[in-house]
């Protein structure tokens, strides 16, 4: 089970450092796409939206076909779609490539929470949870750094050429490694059509409280983080492995949160955790994007890894938890609103920046962040 555990978690950071990738890329692309900062952000969204189709069909199909089965085939899937971005030849068909590659490479993360919820008690499942989405933090912290350093060194071709190669090898590495263990996954013959079981969750109005909190969740904070790096760049001017490196902050935050989340709730409950993360990063986008030097965003970035997670990793213990009786379809229909939060919550900041400037959007929505911690704070039980 541990060895399981961990190859997911390797095919989660690979995820994401593909969903991570593009923000530090924004201003090359919008360069060599002669459009604008919010057009070349169509392909974030693009992503987002794929990731969330892709999620609602995985949790029934590990459910039905066996979870590692199902991660591995669909990681090898996404690393051919990768290769297919360099290929583009306008911003409309890089949208599309990416959208086909998050389709495929949704899985990992869906999956390894759903397999974590089948293997572990309850009582110890959000630590091992936290421990599993490391990899995934792993991901994202390296996503910006390998965006910005190989679109510098490469251009964005050459990077996502190596990333679909990574994906394809990690799909491997899964194949001969738990092939043999396919067979121990029972399945679960009523997990039916997709939509037919997804259906039949929200009839449940825990699990409405759930996806509502995992969408807003999203919007939130990745609407303001992933217009954070265009935003350093217009104001200081910095090259793109240097945003980049900023950006990992958020990564190197969401490690240290799992490395400590077990005092953190002790100490403070889960209660506690919504509200401090929320503040925290509020307080991180307010100081990031108001500082007069660009140095101050590298430790905001941390701090917004950190705290995000502190909201996030709650709302993922409830959802693994909101129907036991078809976990993969329930950590599903929760992974797509989560990306649906996200792709959403970029396309409206790209509105809203074309109004108003980027420091006023970006702390606007770290206040809604904020207010959202506020609100789980009084209504955890709606979420149980």
């Amino acid at each position: 089970m541990r060895e399981a555990i961990f190859l997911l978690a390797l095919a989660s950071g690979n995820s994401g450092i593909s969903m991570r990738v593009i923000e530090p890329m924004l201003p090359r692309l919008a360069t060599d796409f002669g459009t604008s900062i919010s057009g070349a952000a169509s392909v974030i969204t693009a992503y987002s939206l794929g990731a969330a189709i892709g999620t609602l069909a995985y949790g029934p199909l590990g459910d039905r076909f066996g979870k590692l089965r199902m991660a591995t085939i669909s990681l090898f899937g996404a690393g051919l779609a990768s290769l297919a971005c360099a290929f583009a030849s306008d911003i409309g068909l890089l949208a599309v490539f990416r959208f086909i590659t998050a389709v495929f490479g949704s899985s990992s993360m869906t999956l390894g929470m759903a397999y974590v919820g089948d293997r572990v008690p309850i009582a110890e499942r959000q630590p091992v949870i936290a421990r599993f989405i490391a990899g995934t933090i792993t991901g994202q912290s390296l996503g910006p750094l390998v965006g910005g350093l190989f679109t510098d060194l490469l251009g964005w071709r050459g990077t996502l050429v190596f990333l679909g190669m990574v994906s394809v090898t990690v799909s491997g590495i899964l194949l001969a490694r738990t092939c043999t263990q396919w067979s121990e996954e029972a399945p679960v013959s009523s997990a039916g059509n997709p939509f037919t079981v997804h259906l039949r969750l929200l009839a449940f109005p825990r699990v409405r409280y759930v996806l509502a909190t995992a969408f807003v969740d999203t919007f939130f904070f990745f609407g303001a983080y992933s217009f954070l790096g265009p935003f350093l760049q217009l104001k200081f001017d910095l090259r793109l492995t240097l945003i980049g490196l900023i950006l990992a902050g958020f990564g190197i935050g969401g490690v240290l949160y799992t490395l400590t989340v077990g005092p953190l709730l002790r100490a403070l409950g889960q209660r506690g955790l919504v509200t401090w993360g929320g503040a925290m990063c509020f307080a991180c986008y307010a100081v990031a994007t108001l500082s007069p030097a660009w140095q101050i965003a590298m430790p905001c970035t941390v701090g917004l890894g950190f705290s995000f997670y502190m909201l996030h990793n709650t709302v993922q213990t409830k959802a693994t938890e909101m129907a036991p009786q078809a976990r993969g379809a329930a950590v599903s229909i929760y992974s797509g609103f989560w990306s649906f939060g996200q792709a959403i919550g970029v396309a409206a900041m790209g509105l809203v920046i074309g109004f108003i400037e980027y420091t006023p959007a970006i702390i606007a929505f770290g206040c809604g962040f904020f207010l959202l911690g506020l609100w789980m704070r009084s209504n955890l039980h709606r979420l149980s």
